[in-house]
């Protein structure tokens, strides 16, 4: 019952600050002045009324308010921030010399696609890119290292299985190709803009 009448009371906040309720009232208001001035006569309620219900009518609808979506530059901040983390992880667990050199190549990739100085305003430009980085930030490398440690511990007590370290290794191998692909579509996306530019200028130079 209370949330009923909450709502209630907000439909009619809502009015009272509409386009429409203050476009009728200056309406009103100036229908008023017409009674005040002895123009509206005997029927100034029906003018005030009516005036009202025109300035109602021609106001402008309402709006919805647009959708504050995340800023691209402080998604990156927090992307950074997570990488740094991520870091600190993968500094603490064991991993073998085959895949750690291939983690190592791949912390280097990473590093420079989020190197605000090299790729971050390409990577702010390219939202997909951005999900993608996120993606093997934030989950697929977190979950590759995480799997093996916990497989390599199981592996231990049933030897002769498939080794872990063989998975990882691949995982972590598919994983630097994906941000390679990565690097080289924001390279050439930086060269589309860099070859618009020039072909921009050189037309306005022959229009000049």
């Amino acid at each position: 019952m209370a949330t009923n009448k909450a709502s209630e009371t907000n439909k009619v906040l809502r009015y009272l600050e509409s386009r429409k309720n203050i476009a009728g009232s200056a309406a009103g208001v100036a229908g008023l002045a017409l009674t005040f001035t002895g123009l509206a006569g005997a029927y100034w309620p029906v003018v005030v009324v009516g005036l009202y219900g025109a300035g109602a009518l021609i106001a402008p609808p309402e709006r919805p308010a647009a959708p504050d979506f995340a800023d691209p530059a402080r998604e990156l901040d927090a992307l950074r921030e997570d990488f740094a983390r991520l870091r600190d992880y993968l500094g603490e667990v064991e991993l073998p010399p085959a895949a750690s050199g291939r983690l190592t190549e791949l912390d280097g990739l990473l590093a420079a696609l989020l190197d605000p100085e090299l790729a971050g305003e390409a990577l702010m430009l390219d939202a997909e890119g951005t999900y993608a980085l996120s993606r093997i930030i934030r989950l697929d490398v977190p979950e590759a290292v995480d799997t093996y440690a916990r497989t390599r511990w199981w592996t231990r007590l049933t030897p002769g299985t498939d080794p872990p370290e063989r998975h990882l290794e691949r995982q972590l191998t598919l994983l630097f190709d994906e941000a390679n692909a990565m690097a080289s579509a924001l390279r050439e996306a930086e060269s589309r803009r860099q070859q618009t530019h020039t072909q921009y200028l050189e037309d306005r130079g022959r229009n000049s």
